[in-house]
């Protein structure tokens, strides 16, 4: 119910020094005052009660009407309440900022939506890609000039050809590997591109394509800048250039990894043959890619053994049952053993071969990883986390060099061996040299002994 406030004032005081948001005068009212009403200090005022029926009939309220000339005693008026004006620009302004937020939330999820539409585009336009290469393009030697630029720059040469920098675009940088024309160098081809189009794993090269036009063949392949794993093995005291036991650990893993993938993830097992470390390399974060399968097979999945005619692989990696079959017959431990040379490296710093005379080899035995696992270490290490990796690498890499190939472990057995934090639970293998010292054997004689196994032919 809304009352109004009635305020008496004198006729001659201003109502403006009163605090009222607005005013109306209701009627004068003369009174004379008694010597009663000074000496209580006080006054006051009676008016008679108007007729306010109608007034109250319209929802209003009434008072005396001082315009004589409207001819009635009461009219009826409407009391307002106080309100606050609120000025427009303050207004206009609150209104004007709910807007832009609104607007603002909408564009943020609008441009959200076609993000995540695009997203999608880009994900989906790269699986078609990624499916459409599950083969190797192919090239034609045209194509091959125009990738190298006129064969430019050489990145490396070897036996089986030479390795040039080329691009595939301005984003992708390629090797390019040029084959020589030699007898035998067709067959090997073929083997890496049937091989290399089937497989894909992050710790394994990918083929992008190959070249076979007229007499020129080619094969292309990612390029790593930081090459391969032997530009990396140095000694732990060669401050300037080793690169830390927890990193040599990982690419150790990797390795291991993809030679997993290799003989148990594909639909065929694949034995590599040429495990070592100029066969690994290592891309901008130095997770090791295996390459070169120029010489490797593809086995059954039942496989017990492997048919051979001819020793393969690298002189000093290869296991003792490639180079004679009276060590046993070649599976796919004879993988196991090449890794196991490679990670005895890793861990040296140092080659375990000597290659200098191409009639004879010596695979010289590390005594010195005896030595290490004894407490007698001959490697200089600081940190007491680093000798327990090098430790258990060691341990895992002799393992790996038994001359037996059912002595030795296999790969799932080997990961499991990494990545053990418990190094001093793994048990130290036997010297798998015994008393000696070398092995010496002539390449010569080895070619000539036929190796009488079954399973997939060549």
């Amino acid at each position: 119910m809304t009352t109004c406030s009635i305020y008496a004032s004198n006729s001659d005081e201003s109502v403006v020094e009163l605090d009222l948001e607005s005013c109306t005068k209701i009627f004068e009212v003369s009174r004379n005052f008694s010597a009663m009403d000074l000496r209580s200090n006080q006054l006051s005022l009676s008016w008679p009660i108007p007729n306010c029926t109608v007034c109250t009939a319209k929802g209003k309220k009434c008072r005396w009407n001082n315009n004589a000339t409207k001819g009635a005693d009461t009219e009826c008026f409407v009391c307002k309440r106080k309100t606050i004006q609120i000025p427009k620009s303050v207004i206009l302004a609150t209104a004007g900022s709910i807007i832009l937020g609104l607007v603002t939330i909408a564009f943020i999820k609008i441009y959200l939506h076609f993000r995540e539409k695009e997203e999608d585009r880009v994900r989906m336009d790269k699986f078609l890609e990624d499916y459409r290469a599950q083969k190797p393009a192919r090239f034609s030697y045209a194509d091959i000039k125009r990738i190298t630029g006129g064969f430019k720059e050489k990145l490396g040469e070897g036996a089986h050809g030479t390795v040039f920098k080329g691009k595939l675009s301005s984003e992708i940088l390629v090797a390019v590997k040029i084959l020589n024309n030699t007898q035998g160098e067709g067959k090997e081809f073929i083997t890496e591109v049937e091989i290399m189009g089937k497989i894909h794993h992050i710790n394994v090269v990918r083929l992008l394509g190959f070249c076979a036009d007229g007499i020129h063949r080619a094969l292309v392949y990612n390029l790593f800048q930081n090459g391969s794993l032997q530009s990396f093995i140095f000694p732990p005291d060669n401050k300037d250039h080793f690169m830390g036991w927890v990193k040599l650990q990982q690419i150790a893993l990797g390795i291991a990894k993809g030679i997993e993938y290799l003989h148990e993830g594909c639909n065929h097992p694949i034995l590599h043959f040429d495990i070592n470390p100029h066969n690994v390399l290592l891309d901008d974060t130095f997770i090791p890619k295996i390459s070169d399968f120029g010489l490797a097979k593809i086995c059954s999945k039942n496989l017990s053994v492997v048919s051979m005619t001819a020793a393969r692989g690298t002189l000093g990696y290869m296991a003792p049952e490639v180079l004679s079959r009276n060590f046993g017959n070649v599976s796919l431990k004879s993988d196991i053993y090449s890794y196991g040379m490679l990670l005895l490296e890793i861990v040296g710093g140092r080659k375990n071969v000597d290659s200098s005379s191409t009639e004879n080899f010596n695979v010289l035995y590390p005594e010195w990883i005896h030595n290490l696992l004894e407490g007698d270490i001959h490697i200089h290490i600081e940190d007491e986390g680093d000798v327990k990796i090098a430790k258990k690498l060691a341990i895992v890499g002799l393992w790996c060099i038994q001359w037996q190939p059912m002595n030795r472990p296999s790969i799932k057995t080997i990961i499991q061996m990494l990545e053990t934090e418990y190094y001093n639970q793994l048990t130290i293998p036997p010297n798998p040299f015994h008393s000696t010292t070398s092995i010496t054997t002539s390449e010569g004689s080895l070619a000539r002994q036929p190796f009488q196994m079954e399973v997939i032919q060549e």
